[in-house]
């Protein structure tokens, strides 16, 4: 199965081009054994080294779920961090809000190209992806207290409740099999994405070239209902990402890749919390 997270489609560099190929999803879970071997999309089995030998990877090098879970919440960790530390120590005060904004507009950047340069990498770096981590936070930590601070008082304890809430429910939603994560639902979910970013990009032209409120998104009816496609669309990528993690583990992927999780889960995480953030504080402010 192909995330069509960009992140987790590294994860298919050098696999068999025929691994991929679109089929049903098989009724057994995902790393059920038949025949020896664990259920999935793939013919062959996609992680295997090169050579005669392509059987499931065994053994201390092998990924496992405590890996990913690990590799996860230290880079979560890293962004909260440096979240609460940006908005204890930048202050969006007005003697300080110039220099905060600055300093959230250059980390954002710089998390930008980090995620670019880990994106592009055959192997995952964790000083890459904890460097991304840490700047993200430093964007997050001001966005929220600028929120919290000017717009709508509380709403990031909210939007973090939020976020948890589609987490958890994606999840339970995955693993009761609410959720048929297949070749057709991960075509469905990339054309829904590139819509929705093509429309996020139309959104920023219209605002820098005169029009104040862009396309409408950022306020009113259609910002919730916007927020909203976006909410679903995040919980789509966190279940396109439960399926690939799920699948390396079957099959045995290299225990560095439980950071390319950390760092898929990571992105889809920042992600639901921003388009949760926008939802609660429009619905808010309109109220």
């Amino acid at each position: 199965m192909r995330s069509s997270n960009p992140i987790f489609s590294r994860w298919d560099s050098g696999r068999d081009p025929d691994a991929g190929r679109a089929g049903a999803y098989r009724r057994e879970p995902v790393g059920a054994a038949v025949g020896g071997q664990p259920t999935a999309d793939y013919g062959t089995n996609p992680y295997a080294p090169a050579g005669p030998d392509t059987g499931v990877r065994t053994g201390s090098n092998a990924v496992t779920m405590d890996d990913v879970v690990v590799r996860t919440a230290t880079t979560l960790g890293a962004v909260v961090l440096t979240a609460v530390l940006s908005w204890l120590l930048l202050p969006v005060d007005e003697a300080n809000l110039g220099r905060s904004y600055g300093i959230a507009v250059g980390a954002a950047l710089v998390g930008f190209v980090l995620s670019l340069v880990q994106s592009f990498k055959r192997s995952p770096s964790p000083a890459l992806i904890l460097g991304y981590a840490a700047f993200e936070g430093v964007f997050l930590g001001v966005l929220s207290s600028t929120v919290s601070t000017y717009i709508s008082p509380g709403v990031v304890v909210q939007a973090v409740l939020g976020t948890f809430a589609v987490a958890a429910g994606t999840l339970i939603a995955y693993r009761m099999r609410w959720i048929r994560v297949n070749q057709r639902f991960a075509g469905f979910v990339g054309a829904a994405a590139t819509g929705f970013l093509l429309l996020l990009v139309a959104d920023a032209l219209f605002s820098a070239f005169g029009a104040g409120n862009g396309l409408g998104f950022h306020s009113g009816g259609l910002g919730i209902v916007f927020g909203l496609v976006g909410i679903v669309l995040g919980a789509a990528f966190l279940a396109l990402d439960f399926r690939q993690v799920e699948d390396a583990v079957a099959y045995g992927a290299p225990r560095e890749e439980a950071w390319r999780a950390a760092f898929g889960l990571t992105l889809t995480l920042v992600w639901i919390y921003l388009e949760v953030l926008r939802v609660l504080t429009i619905f808010n402010s309109d109220n």
